[in-house]
């Protein structure tokens, strides 16, 4: 096994993404504007503080010495340009949703609701990747038997009185999903990193995050106080770097060898839409001696031809990755997050983590919500639902992103994420794409600073199985007329239906712009 993994190649991609001026007509089209559209935008914005500093949200009691640009960005671009998308919302979060529509007077400070309820909005922007996350069906259905037996709540944490027969049942079940010797529920996915990651490894011990992990894997990694190490996005030739260096130098000033090396990394990156090498990254751990730590917060359910994640998605050993972590919250349309790997690992998180010591248990229609849809897409419930919907998700992955490289936008990530992030650039587009594609009921969330770069904001669509070939349709329409609207098709390689032909998916032509 060791042999087969470290004959993967092991050097890295030069680039995580494409280059602005090979997919701009020219770099000072595509860079200069965002630039200057940033540099407005602040200054402008600490102007307006400046000569009314009683306005806004508690501008009068608010300590200055936070206001940092990681503050002032995102509260400035929310009530500057307005917001889209946000809710709230008056049913289920499905393929469609009914939003409760809101406006406001004073550039978004405040708002006020209407009383109308807007129906059939296409949801574009919510993680139910295999679309469980619904107020009916045999998911729901449970729920809600289990609800009249057990309750809403359980008001106690597991090692007091709320370890319910159902906890178990279905940690055991996840194991078995997973295809590892054991696995705990928590009941959040946040906490799930933060709280277990400091448990794992302390003073002494060496993490290895990538640039691009999620907020939780940052947090855990600061509070577990052990030396933390950067490597660039899904770079192995990076990641080795930094793992020659540990082996070769120890830890600073003494020089003694590290306690542990731990590895984090994501199956899928939430705003990039990239999938990990996790192959390569197995062969690095195996050879430089490292600990994995996989978070499959959004991979867990999508990847795979069985829906086992990443793991699965490359045909690997599940024993070969040392800590695997994964949420509810998304293909299972539940709530909280598991670890899951070795028995020993297992039961000495069980006593050390503070979410498993300190946290209340589950819901236990939660509890259930997973047991069901787990059970659903393994097939043991009996149909074969659950595969077609793993089957579902990868064609309208796949479709969805030719679809939009053909209308000549730039979108980052692997063909088989169903995370697909559409570049915006400019600030100042954010607010006018989300609230254009509600006008037309769709619903999306775009992104911007602190969570992506600066210039690099960006439309995030999360693609499901509960979308229908007409709504994907209807949906890139809409995208295609307000791209064309904001000047978005930024890619030189458009692809155009040729005038004179009729209609057909696999007849384009090369337009450059």
């Amino acid at each position: 096994m060791m042999g087969a993994c470290t004959a993967v190649p092991l050097m890295s991609r030069s680039r995580r993404r494409p280059c602005w001026w090979r997919c701009s007509p020219t770099w000072a089209m595509a860079s200069s504007p965002s630039l200057v559209t940033c540099v407005t935008f602040c200054a402008t914005g600490r102007l307006r503080d400046a000569t009314s500093p009683g306005r806004g949200r508690n501008k009068r009691t608010l300590c200055p010495s936070i206001r940092t640009l990681r503050t002032f960005t995102p509260e400035t671009s929310t009530c500057g340009s307005g917001t889209a998308g946000t809710g709230p919302y008056a049913a289920s979060l499905a393929a469609k949703m009914e939003l409760v529509e809101r406006v406001s007077l004073d550039y978004n400070w405040t708002f006020e609701y209407t009383g109308r309820v807007v129906t059939d909005v296409i949801n574009l922007g919510s993680y139910n990747y295999l679309g469980f996350a619904e107020n009916v069906g045999p998911c729901a259905d449970a729920a809600a038997d289990i609800t009249v037996k057990y309750g809403v709540g359980v008001a106690s944490t597991r090692q007091e009185m709320g370890n319910l027969d159902r906890h178990e049942e279905m940690e055991k079940l996840v194991a078995r999903f997973l295809g590892v010797e054991s696995a705990m529920a928590f009941g959040m996915g946040f906490a799930t990193n933060s709280m277990n990651i400091p448990a794992l490894t302390g003073k002494g011990c060496l993490i290895l995050s990538d640039e691009l992990n999620h907020a939780s894997l940052v947090l855990g990694a600061r509070l577990s106080g052990s030396t933390i190490r950067v490597f660039k996005h899904n770079n192995m030739q990076s990641l080795e770097k930094l793992l020659r260096d540990a082996i070769v130098h120890g830890q600073p000033r003494t020089h003694r060898p590290w306690k542990k090396i731990l590895i984090l990394v994501e199956g899928i990156y939430s705003m990039e839409g990239s999938i990990v090498r996790l192959p390569e990254v197995i062969a690095l751990k195996k050879r430089y001696g490292a600990y994995l730590y996989l978070d499959e917060a959004h991979s867990i359910g999508a990847l795979g031809p069985r829906g086992r994640g990443v793991v699965d998605h490359f045909g690997l050993d599940p024993c070969d990755v040392d800590v695997m972590m994964g949420t509810f919250t998304k293909s299972f349309g539940a709530a909280g997050g598991y670890i899951a790997g070795k028995e020993e690992l297992i039961k000495f998180l069980r006593s050390q983590s503070h979410s498993a010591v300190y946290a209340t248990s589950m819901s236990p229609p939660v509890v259930e919500q997973i047991i069901t849809s787990m059970k659903c897409i393994m097939g043991e419930d009996g149909t074969t639902i659950g595969l077609e919907r793993v089957q579902q998700l990868a064609e309208n992955t796949v479709y969805f992103r030719r679809r939009l490289r053909e209308m000549g936008f730039i979108i980052y990530g692997n063909n088989d994420s169903p995370v697909v992030p559409m570049m915006l650039y400019m600030p100042a587009k954010i607010g006018a794409f989300g609230r254009e594609m509600l006008k037309r009921n769709i619903g999306v969330v775009v992104v911007g600073f602190p969570a992506t770069p600066i210039i690099e904001s960006r439309a995030r669509f999360c693609i499901s199985a509960a979308h229908t070939k007409h709504m994907l349709d209807r949906a890139l329409s809409v995208i295609s007329e307000v791209g064309d609207l904001l000047q978005l098709k930024y890619s030189r390689h458009r692809m155009q239906r040729s005038v004179g032909q009729p209609f057909d998916d696999n007849v384009y032509e090369d337009i450059d712009d």
